[in-house]
């Protein structure tokens, strides 16, 4: 194991290796380094955490200007590496009901002023003309509106971060696999800069560390000494003290095990990632009984990669202090989760409500680690910045994996840049009250 680095990264997956590779390109072309310089360490191995088991969904669909242009950016990303990523061009389909019209408009809208291509129908009549022109079994309720983005898709999880391991080697980048972080090493007082990290196979000195850590991002933030309590500025122009730093939520998703030709739209092409928010009424496709009548959202797309329909469902809080979770992040497995059966009775009447194609086939639900543990900021938004001096923190509150391109804005900040893509995510934010906006959707964080 190296003994000693320029630059350490700690992750192996969506945000570790693009940095990696990034920073390794901007170092050359600079002639102050390369890709010698650079150490990526996992505790388990390339893609072995949130990166190798996300739906890999890619997507514009934000409610938060910033989130929108962070997004577009990422989208050139995976268009332009389309083979390598196994990425899917194939666009999104965000079909919601009338309390969400007004926000998905507001996004199109801004998505024609950055230039974003996307389609919008309003009105329930049209909408369910739209999409029974895509599927001719569209059967879903209480639709009002039917936001289509030509652009996003889907990319294979694993298949894109281990083409991700490939360009970083290829620049010269070292990965090495099973080391375990268990501490920082500090130059002198509190609030200094980091020298080094301690591991389970000893220490690795270091000048700069990136942090990549995905749901883990709590476990660094502490090790680093940062505050686990923050506070933070309201609308009302109010301070709001002693709130958590770190949450956590369960994300559940997965497989229904069909053939993915299943899910082709009347042409026979594959169809846009699809996500459906609702309030009608969801009632069990196996007995008829009542599941809710509160508004709900599923995700679905055919996918060969996991060998069906698969997608997910909203997520739920765990309610406990972030602080006391009991979530081993060491363990190599810490954030796999096998979705629950009520999850896998929501979500597949959910895709018998919206297609008749899926009546009846609740027995072909697969289950498998999907989904896992989600570490959020008190925003549900991003936090990408500097700490201590020299501890470069990715903390993605789980809207990784589809941000591949933040890497590029990470090197291009290492080097000295400040990225405007990057800006709206400090952690200043929080004291400064410069909060993303809030939507109606069902989902905190879109």
């Amino acid at each position: 194991m190296p003994k000693s680095t320029r630059y350490l990264i700690i992750g192996a997956g969506i945000h570790g290796l693009s940095t990696a590779t990034h920073l390794a390109r901007k170092l050359k072309a600079a002639g102050t380094g390369s890709g010698e310089d650079i150490l990526v360490i996992d505790k388990a191995g390339i893609a072995a955490g949130a990166s190798g088991i996300a739906c890999g969904v890619v997507r514009n669909n934000y409610f938060q200007p910033a989130m929108r242009e962070l997004m577009a950016h990422s989208v050139a990303h995976w268009e332009a590496n389309a083979k390598a990523f196994q990425y899917n061009p194939v666009g999104y389909l965000q079909i919601s009901a009338e309390s969400m019209r007004e926000d998905v408009g507001a996004i199109y809208q801004q998505q024609k002023a950055i230039g974003y291509e996307s389609v919008f129908i309003e009105g329930a009549a049209d909408s369910d003309k739209y999409m029974k022109a895509m599927f001719n079994d569209w059967s879903a309720q209480n639709i009002t509106s039917v936001l289509h983005e030509k652009k996003g898709g889907f990319a294979h999880n694993a298949p894109a971060v281990y083409a991700l391991a490939t360009m970083a080697e290829a620049e010269g980048v070292t990965i090495r696999s099973g080391i375990t972080v268990t501490g920082f090493k500090f130059a002198n007082s509190a609030t200094s800069a980091v020298t080094g990290v301690e591991t389970k196979k000893g220490d690795i000195d270091c000048e700069y560390v990136v942090v990549a850590a995905g749901p883990w991002a709590r476990d660094f933030w502490t090790m680093a000494e940062l505050p686990k309590k923050i506070s933070i500025k309201g609308t009302d122009g109010k301070m709001h003290d002693g709130l958590p730093m770190w949450t956590f939520w369960q994300l559940e998703e997965g497989v229904l095990r069909v053939d993915p030709e299943l899910l082709r739209t009347n042409d026979g092409n594959l169809p846009p990632v699809i996500h459906v928010d609702t309030d009608a009424p969801l009632y069990s496709d196996a007995d008829g009984s009542l599941i809710t009548e509160e508004m709900w959202g599923i995700y679905y797309k055919p996918d060969t990669n996991f060998g069906g329909i698969q997608g997910g469902a909203m997520p739920y809080p765990i309610h406990k202090e972030a602080d006391d979770l009991a979530i081993d992040p060491y363990g190599p497995s810490s954030t796999e989760f096998v979705s629950s059966p009520e999850f896998a009775h929501m979500w597949v009447s959910a895709l018998a409500h919206c297609h008749s194609r899926f009546k009846g086939t609740m027995p072909r639900y697969h289950k498998e680690a999907s989904g896992g543990i989600g570490c959020f900021t008190p925003d549900s938004f991003p936090v990408f910045d500097v700490f201590r001096e020299n501890i470069y923190m990715i903390a993605d509150s789980n809207h990784g994996y589809k941000m591949i391109g933040v890497g590029e804005l990470v090197a291009q900040e290492i080097m000295g840049e400040t990225s405007a893509l990057l800006e709206p995510f400090r952690f200043s934010r929080y004291a400064e009250g410069k909060l993303h906006p809030v939507s109606n959707s069902p989902y905190p964080w879109s």
